[in-house]
């Protein structure tokens, strides 16, 4: 039996795994064996500058975290060497690490989360394929602009029209 300080620790890291969880909004699993530490340490600084927080977890904790958070139906991919990347950004932690599980073969993806909603292997890779938030926005917002342009265009069509006619009327009179 473990002693009462261990238990506590323990206890302590499951309320604090729940909390990072339940804070992010996106959050994918991984198994990380047999990649080396100069790959784990470039693949740690690409997640660090995009705003994903990368760590290694133990299983048995996380599946206390997970079935707290409802999250029930991933916790039978919580074997062998696990790795959880959260962040805020929806799409960041799928689109690096399944860009990274394509280029290292040992490197997979288990299952993840978005928003509350668990999602298998093959969902965080259509995931990952999804643009990113910012381009999103911008298409959206250049739907959005592209009427406005035309009409501008339009009616500065019209404008230069009457100009030209106008000037020409002045030019015959002036002859």
């Amino acid at each position: 039996m473990p002693s009462e300080k261990i238990l506590e620790v323990k206890k302590q890291a499951v309320v604090d795994l729940t909390e990072k969880i339940r804070n992010a909004a996106a959050g994918v699993f991984v198994d990380y064996k047999g990649i080396n530490v100069k790959d784990d340490t470039a693949l740690r600084n690409l997640m660090r500058k995009e705003g994903v927080e990368y760590t290694v977890v133990k299983n048995t904790l996380t599946r206390f975290a997970l079935k707290e958070l409802g999250y029930s139906d991933i916790e039978d991919v919580l074997n062998g060497t696990t790795a959880l990347a959260v962040s805020s950004d929806l799409v960041a932690p799928a689109k690096i690490l399944c860009d990274y599980a394509e280029k290292h073969k040992n490197f997979s993806v288990k299952a993840g989360f978005v928003e509350g909603k668990t999602l298998d292997a093959a969902g965080v890779t259509a995931l990952s394929k999804l643009p990113s938030k910012d381009v999103l926005v911008a298409t959206v917002l250049g739907t959005l602009n592209a009427p406005i342009t035309g009409f501008v265009t339009v009616l500065n069509g019209n404008i230069r029209g009457l100009a030209v006619a106008l000037n020409a009327i002045a030019e015959k009179k002036n002859a």
